[in-house]
């Protein structure tokens, strides 16, 4: 048997995770069955919407069982196979959760080639995020050269992806980000024309200044006063792919919800009901999406590379306070975490 060392879900959050929330427990893996994979993890994604698999409410995916192994993308190395899609030492991606190994179908993974990228770049940039933002934008947002395109969290891994494929079709690029650190990066480094800070009390002056002729594109990550601030600046006919609500996640009553509950109970009907404006889950477009979006971004590699951050947390054991870290926006870039080489 193999070992595997894994961080389960305890409790249940009320409001903000905790480090009670996690329990870390060895448990020991079986081997791998007819069509099956044996493999450990390399790199593990942190995500914004693994908040919501550890609350019970009703959602569009159902929430991590109290005991269960904490849900997340991995990159892993193939250990063992019985699938003749993989073998020793073949390097795959899959939703193999917060543990150092584990067994999966094969037709669960899907094989990534060795270069020459970073193995990591598959969780972030070319991984759930990228094609996020991909589909958001160009399903939903369909950009037009000369559009404004707002973009909110503008230095995440979304957002950062968001605005670079919006500058390649043409469109100004205004990004909200929190702090000067984060707006320096994504004006300097990313390429946007403008970049905001949502902590500055004038933010709705200083949006109408950056984008004195409306907004046609508001991609949401965030919800709360950002979109309270966004929404007036919205031209007719102006598109809103809604992505993420992070502002609320860990809000317990309406109380704690900026500005008025029923705008944000709203917009998380938005996002988990799909509703227009529209909200949008990825996996719903994933097989259709995948092939364009892994072309296109080759082809935009090749022509301007892109600008791409990670937030990189060394260790397994270090996931759960990376995790609350992310839930407070103190990453900078693609959270993940590196847990073998």
């Amino acid at each position: 048997m193999t070992i595997s060392q894994q961080w389960t879900l305890a409790s249940r959050p009320q409001g903000a995770p905790t480090a009670e929330n996690f329990k870390w427990v060895e448990a020991e893996v079986p081997p791998p069955g007819e069509g099956q994979v044996l493999a450990r993890t390399l790199w593990m994604s942190l995500d914004p919407y693994m908040r919501g698999r550890m609350s019970e409410g009703a959602s569009y995916a159902a929430p991590v069982a109290i005991g269960g192994v904490m849900e997340g993308e991995t990159v892993g190395e193939v250990i063992e196979s019985r699938d003749s899609r993989f073998k020793p030492g073949d390097i795959v991606a899959g939703r193999s959760g917060w543990q150092s190994h584990w067994v999966l179908p094969a037709a669960e993974l899907r094989g990534l080639p060795k270069g020459p990228f970073p193995l990591s770049y598959h969780l972030g940039m070319l991984g759930m995020p990228g094609l996020t933002a991909y589909t958001g934008l160009m399903r939903i947002g369909q950009p037009k050269a000369g559009e404004t395109v707002c973009v909110a969290a503008a230095s995440g891994a979304v957002g950062s992806v968001v605005g670079q494929i919006a500058q390649r079709l043409g469109c100004r690029t205004v990004g909200i980000a929190g702090g000067k650190a984060k707006c320096d990066f994504v004006v300097n480094e990313l390429g946007f024309d403008t970049c905001l800070d949502h902590h500055d009390a004038n933010l709705g002056a200083a949006l109408k200044e950056a984008a004195p002729k409306g907004i046609d594109i508001y991609f949401e990550n965030v919800g709360g006063k950002v979109w309270e601030t966004v929404l007036p600046r919205l031209n007719d006919f102006a598109r809103v792919p809604v992505c993420g609500l992070i502002a609320g996640y860990n809000a317990t009553s309406r109380e704690e919800l900026s500005g008025s509950f029923l705008m944000a109970e709203l917009m998380r009907a938005v996002l988990v009901k799909r509703l227009h404006l529209e909200g949008f889950i990825v996996s719903d477009y994933w097989a259709e999406t995948m092939p364009k979006f892994a072309a296109d971004m080759t082809r935009w590699q090749g022509e301007k590379p892109f600008v791409y951050r990670e937030d990189v947390t060394e260790g397994l054991e270090n996931a759960p306070k990376a995790f609350i870290g992310l839930l407070e926006g103190k990453n900078f870039g693609k959270a993940v975490v590196k847990v073998a080489d």
